[in-house]
């Protein structure tokens, strides 16, 4: 491209060396060429789209005053880093983003030198530009870490707990709040930028230091010039809990101003310490449509720029997530003591109905999933009965209270697992596969994996009725395209089905692997059962194909150490039965983005890697059949005295 083109002067930008290189007067344009260039990348190839928008002019400043990757940048979640990735190199990589063997959807240490820390889960960037602007100054180095965080990932509490820390270091740890919420009139925004450049000048900084240490010396003097100082920023500026926190507050300003940010940032990089700065951004800025509904442009397939909205969906088979959505509005019709809890995933978890239609039993706790499994516990405790809607992914961070303030008490909890096994495009860091494994070896947890959509209606609603803590997990996208039943029924706890009867090998599928696996089980002959329940195993079924077959297949969409395929193996080992088991699922790998069906056929999850594997096994399958040695443990001489000897000596 020439400068002639429509991003000449981006395509002279290959790397943050080249933008520092540019005049300050050139920012203006190169920042309108990247705003321009990510609305035509990202409309032919989709992906996180508003946010990223909304810090283009940020993006910019951040790498023409910082020295990166010297000055390490942590971007918080990472669905505002495209104009970051955009600048350092990867400029013509974008339109692969989120596909097989492309661009990364979140920043990664493996993809660039700039992505200082790999993220994909939020609150995590205070945390981590922490501890490297620790090490900094354990190394004697001259550096600045950065963190740009928004204010919903500041809704975490692990933010807080940064913050509280790194308010009693000296490290130099530079916080940015990119704050897309708050709207500033002219006049106050005006007068706000003029008391930013002020506030972080060398000037005010030495004259503050300075009277510090005059004004100690007469306390009652300093205590009313501390207050003072307070009361007065506090007028312009909701900076006072960062202060006490140990921050040197500056803001809020403009964030879309240019002078403003590079002329306050090359001040706040003079600073040592903590320092806090407040931006004002807007998300979808420049692209009118993603600012009328940044909600809808958050993350978009591909859509036609030049068209005010987003296509349609088509109306056909609805997801898993609209299957629970509608569930959620029926058991809410049955039952006024439902409540709906989410961490900030309202559209994502399927609650926007929900929460329209019964906006006093709705609870968005945040970005804090700790909180919202704690909550939910309390609640339950006073005879409500709380579902928690929540991605596999982000159950993780509330593993403990998931142990000890839900299950050790019992309490009647159901967890909607959403974006359960492979999710395509937003890669390891959202990929549900470890639920099986973390979830079964829970006391009082029951684990659910419905087949399709039909069966998740039903176990959603068997999940509620049950008196203890429930798990149904269900995976991103839609199902097979059954008929749903209006009409509820609980299921029995802890049986499966025989769905089609075979020889000699039996495959036991969980989950939505049950589609592939009944593809597999007509080519093989083989017996196909629906498991239903990770747990309690249908125990009595499984020993029904350990006599009638030679080999047991367990398929899943979780990784084979420790899930479900690992249950089925320790009760045969548990009776003694040796016969072979060949496990399915996920490898002990994190698996990189790309289509969840894709992904899947590369895996050896779909129908024809489940048939391949199985006939591998045929050696197994074609020897004689010998049921006398399955037992044989089972069968022989129990010797009690000997299991006690370590015990009794």
């Amino acid at each position: 491209m020439t400068e002639q083109s429509p991003y000449g002067l981006l395509c002279t930008i290959n790397s943050p060396e080249e933008l520092r290189a540019l005049p300050e007067e050139k920012l203006p344009q190169l920042a309108a060429q990247v705003r321009a260039y990510m609305v035509d990348s990202v409309s032919q190839s989709g992906g996180h789209f508003a946010a990223g928008l909304g810090t283009v002019e940020l993006t910019i400043a951040l790498h023409y005053v910082f020295d990166t990757p010297n000055d390490p940048l942590v971007w918080d979640v990472g669905h505002q880093a495209y104009p970051h990735k955009i600048l350092t190199g990867r400029r013509e990589r974008l339109p692969t983003i989120r596909r097989k063997d492309g661009l990364s959807a979140f920043p990664s240490r493996d993809e660039s030198r700039y992505d200082a820390f790999g993220v994909g889960h939020s609150s995590t960037s205070i945390s981590a530009a922490l501890g490297m602007a620790i090490a900094a100054s354990l190394d004697k180095r001259d550096t600045h870490a950065v963190a740009i965080i928004g204010d919903g990932g500041l809704t975490g509490g692990m933010a807080f707990e940064a913050l509280n820390h790194a308010g009693c270091l000296d490290a130099n740890l530079l916080v940015v709040l990119n704050d897309n919420e708050m709207s500033i009139s002219p006049n106050v925004g005006a007068l706000n930028n003029y008391l930013a450049k002020i506030l972080s000048s060398k000037f005010y900084s030495s004259v503050r230091e300075g009277s510090k240490q005059l004004l100690s010396r007469v306390p009652s003097v300093w205590e009313l010039a501390r207050r003072a100082e307070e009361h007065v920023k506090g007028m312009v500026a909701p900076g006072t809990l960062f202060e006490e926190l140990g921050f040197n507050y500056i803001g809020p300003i403009d964030g879309h101003d240019l002078d403003i940010l590079v002329t306050t940032l090359r001040n706040l990089r003079e600073m040592k310490g903590p320092r806090f700065l407040h931006i004002v951004t807007k998300k979808g800025k420049g692209y009118a449509p993603a600012e009328n509904d940044p909600v809808a442009y958050h993350g978009v397939g591909a859509f036609d720029p030049s068209k005010d909205h987003l296509p349609k969906a088509k109306p056909g088979t609805p997801s898993y997530t609209e299957v629970f959505g509608q569930w959620l509005c029926d058991m809410a019709e049955q039952d006024t003591q439902l409540l709906g809890i989410t961490p900030a995933m309202r559209e994502g978890s399927g609650l926007l109905e929900f929460s329209q239609r019964f906006p006093d039993r709705y609870f968005d706790v945040g970005i804090a999933e700790q909180h919202a499994v704690t909550v939910a516990a309390g609640m339950a405790c006073e005879g409500y009965h709380p579902v928690v809607a929540i991605y596999s992914t982000f159950l993780q961070r509330a593993y403990d209270q998931l142990i000890h303030d839900v299950a050790l008490q019992n309490l009647p909890v159901l967890f909607a697992l959403d974006r359960a096994g492979l999710v395509g495009p937003d890669g390891p860091t959202h990929a549900g596969a470890f639920d099986h494994s973390f979830l079964r070896c829970i006391p009082n947890m029951v684990v659910m994996a419905p087949s399709d959509e039909n069966e998740a209606r039903q176990m959603l609603y068997t999940g509620f009725r049950h008196p203890g803590p429930v798990a149904v997990r269900y995976p991103r996208g839609k199902g097979p395209g059954v008929t749903l039943e209006k009409d509820m029924t609980a299921l029995p706890l802890g049986k499966g089905e025989v769905r089609l009867k075979g020889q000699r090998v039996a495959i036991l599928a969980f989950g939505c692997m049950l589609t592939p696996a009944l593809v597999a089980g007509e080519q093989l002959g083989a017996t196909v059962v629906n498991m239903r329940y990770v747990k309690p195993l249908d125990e009595a079924l499984i020993l029904a194909m350990v006599d009638e077959h030679d080999l047991l297949v367990t398929v899943e969409e979780n990784v084979v150490a420790g899930g479900a395929g690992s249950g089925v193996q320790e009760f045969l080992h548990s009776q003694g039965i040796t016969l072979p088991v060949l496990a399915l699922g996920l490898p002990d790998q994190f698996v990189e983005q790309g289509g969840r069906e894709e992904l899947l056929s590369a895996l050896g999850l779909d129908a024809e890697g489940i048939r391949k594997a199985i006939e591998s096994r045929r050696v197994l399958a074609e020897s004689p059949r010998l049921p006398e040695s399955r037992r044989v443990l089972a069968e022989s001489p129990r010797l009690p005295e000997s299991r006690r000897v370590l015990a009794e000596s």
